[in-house]
């Protein structure tokens, strides 16, 4: 498997780049090898693949994560259109403690990105009908269940989206604030 691999500025996340290969009738992507993936550094043992749809543009999902033992690492990839990827570091004693970084990923570019377990993760539909598969190393636990609110002005993410045209669950617009978790010890991942 060819795969381009790219740091991002926050240790340990990382964004990947499989080799497409274009025909007359197509492409073909080998979109997962879990020896060429442990070979750039992940080795998570995934257990479920999930897959949502976004139908608007401005559709944001997140910022989710969940508390342990039901932390779960994840390889997000783009099936269709695009969106502006985000994780926020949770791990609590590490240097990037509540920061956050961000990458555009595109159903044509084929781009993954790994995101560790300890990092809330939330993403922007940059396109109508955006679709996104994504494999995790954990079960879902509804008691691990917990997220940030998308718009905390403490976090200050450049969501590339008006507030008025966001689209967002009900479930989401109700997540707690980052200085509300921090201050609760909700965040200890």
């Amino acid at each position: 498997m060819s795969l381009e691999v790219n740091s991002l500025e926050l240790k340990g996340i990382i964004l990947f780049r499989p080799k497409k290969f274009n025909a007359a009738r197509g492409y073909f992507i080998e979109t997962f090898n879990a020896r060429s993936y442990a070979e750039a550094g992940v080795d998570s043992a995934f257990v479920q693949d999930n897959q949502s749809l976004s139908r608007r543009t401005g559709t944001i999902r997140g910022l989710h994560f969940q508390r342990p033992p039901a932390a779960k690492a994840k390889l997000v990839r783009m099936l269709r259109g695009s969106i502006f990827d985000v994780v926020v570091d949770l791990r609590h004693g590490s240097r990037s403690y509540g920061r956050w970084c961000s990458t555009t990923l595109m159903g044509e570019g084929g781009e993954q990105l790994f995101v560790l377990r300890g990092f809330a993760h939330g993403f922007c539909a940059l396109e109508p009908v955006t679709e996104v598969a994504y494999k995790v190393d954990n079960f879902y636990a509804p008691s691990g269940d917990a997220g940030l609110r998308w718009d905390d002005p403490d976090l200050a993410i450049p969501w590339p989206v008006r507030p008025a045209d966001v689209v967002i669950s009900e479930k989401d617009a109700g997540l707690p604030f980052y200085k509300f978790c921090v201050a609760l010890r909700c965040l200890r991942c």
